[in-house]
């Protein structure tokens, strides 16, 4: 089978390997759709993801596909069903696992960071990690399903009640997201600080009330010209320090920051200890998707997230590289690998 695999930084090639027969408790899946994830260009810059990524791992950790082998000891999915990924695999047993919390898995298995993943024509994955989705759902869409999972422990850690503004700093794909779920939450007023003002249409048709062009417009002024007086909750969505800076320098009095996006391990900020004491801010952090998998298909599935108009691109994988090393793709929204 063909398969994009990652070799060193800027050194990612489209191959033929051998397909993995599953094991008794696996799946094999030929794969549909799979998305190119912050973390993927991260990895292909040479940093780090959620985990080391060793040479010669086959990308890909936002698929979705249809079984067409299933391990012998299984019971409750067959030949033919429609599935979405969840790739992190927790072991079970260890000491973050038997305290429910097991996105810290110390044996911690990534599909398409640490083990082979979706840049490919199959995938071999545990049955534990497969989510049936509805008929009528398309690949793509499914597809969708872990970055909004990951969407979704953030929220859940910031705790948005409602009545409550909330300020977001990115209108990319996660930008987009964390606002419809924002929504979703009862925010009352939610702002989003995006510099790119053809995605600005788009936001307001998702639910944001005010959008923001930084370069063009000061952004406290513009809060006050909105008669908005205290940002209750804000949340990062690109992974700069300038941005994270950005969020909680424009926290409110007794708010919650959450620094979301992605960053080089190596970056480092500086904070001003003070300004966090006089007006009480909680600075939080997410890491990828514990327990939230079958939570954002049932928001998929319901249609209380729309996420096809997130979708700018869909690109053969033949042309991976493209995705990486090409001005055409720089500003683009969620692009989807069609195997």
């Amino acid at each position: 089978m063909k398969a994009a695999i990652f070799y060193k930084k800027h050194d990612i090639r489209v191959e033929d390997v051998p397909i993995r027969k599953p094991s008794p408790d696996e799946v094999l899946i030929k794969v549909e759709a799979c998305g190119v994830c912050g973390t993927d260009k991260h990895i292909y810059e040479g940093a780090k993801g959620a985990g080391e990524t060793p040479e010669g791992t086959v990308l890909g950790h936002e698929l979705s596909g249809t079984i067409v082998e299933i391990g012998e000891k299984l019971n409750g999915l067959a030949v033919g069903d429609r599935v979405a990924i969840d790739p992190n695999n927790t072991c079970g047993y260890c000491y973050f696992c038997r305290q429910g919390r097991g996105h810290f898995c110390e044996n911690m298995l990534g599909i398409g960071t640490t083990v082979n993943g979706g840049f490919s024509e199959y995938c071999t994955v545990a049955a534990k990690q497969v989510y049936k989705i509805p008929d009528w759902m398309s690949y793509q869409i499914a597809a969708m399903a872990e970055p909004i999972a990951c969407c979704l422990h953030g929220i859940d850690l910031i705790k948005i009640e409602p009545g409550q503004s909330v300020l977001i700093v990115g209108g990319g794909t996660i930008g987009l997201i964390m606002l419809q779920l924002a929504k979703l939450a009862g925010a009352s007023r939610i702002i989003l600080v995006e510099p790119v003002e053809s995605k600005h249409d788009l936001a307001r048709k998702l639910g944001a009330d005010i959008v923001v062009n930084p370069y063009k417009v000061n952004l406290p002024e513009g809060l006050n010209t909105n008669k908005i007086y205290n940002m209750d909750v804000v949340i990062e969505c690109v992974g700069h320090v300038s941005t994270m800076k950005m969020a909680i320098d424009h926290a409110g009095k007794a708010s919650t920051v959450m620094l979301f996006g992605l960053t080089d391990p190596d970056a480092e900020m500086s904070i001003k200890p003070f300004d966090l004491f006089r007006k009480e801010i909680t600075v939080k952090a997410s890491f990828i998707n514990p327990y939230t998998m079958q939570r954002a298909l049932d928001l998929l599935s319901s249609r209380k997230i729309i996420i096809e108009d997130l979708i700018t691109d869909v690109v053969p994988l033949s042309d991976i590289n493209s995705i990486f090393n090409t001005d055409k793709f720089k500003g683009a929204g969620k692009i989807i690998i069609k195997v």
